[in-house]
């Protein structure tokens, strides 16, 4: 089941890939001067997010930048939403924005919620509402569907519980 947002949540919540480039596995290239230089290492700051249950990043063939997090809950998002870190982010990346209440169209009891956030990061400012060098970000959030399968592991954090998956992986002979 998706979940809808707003455009005033994705700008709220858009810093969670501000300067993912850089930080991405915590190293810069030497030499090599990254968009988002100077930024915290958010993978790090969203990992000891407490309701974080996971966090993976890729860069897709199409040149964009991408975090996928998950969080237990509403609750367990906002914690990230309202942290110091991602505060930090959100002046540094749209420092003009006011924001009104965060996740206001979630569902208190939400359960599971998956944030997708990309970036394409651009050789300058494209945007006049932002100073960052992109052509494009966005904040998608997701939830679990019940099914599916794996085999020797998911995508997923194990923590993140998804009725009726089917685990096909052998289990050893005692």
């Amino acid at each position: 089941m998706r979940i809808g947002v707003s455009l005033l949540l994705a700008v709220a919540t858009i810093s969670l890939v501000g300067g993912l480039t850089a930080y991405t596995s915590g190293e810069q290239q030497p030499g090599k001067a990254e968009p988002g230089a100077g930024f915290p290492n958010l993978v790090a700051d969203l990992k000891a997010t407490p309701g974080c249950l996971g966090v993976e990043t890729a860069k897709t063939d199409s040149g964009k930048q991408v975090i996928f997090a998950w969080f237990e809950d509403k609750k367990a998002l906002l914690k990230w939403v309202q942290s110091e870190a991602h505060q930090k982010l959100m002046r540094q990346g749209f420092p003009d924005e006011s924001y009104g209440k965060p996740l206001r169209e979630i569902p208190d009891d939400s359960g599971p919620i998956m944030v997708i956030a990309s970036i394409t990061f651009a050789d300058k400012p494209k945007f006049k509402e932002s100073p960052l060098p992109i052509s494009q970000i966005a904040v998608e959030l997701y939830q679990p569907m019940k099914g599916g399968a794996f085999l020797g592991g998911r995508f997923a954090p194990a923590g993140l519980k998804v009725p009726n998956m089917k685990d096909y992986t052998p289990q050893e002979k005692k």
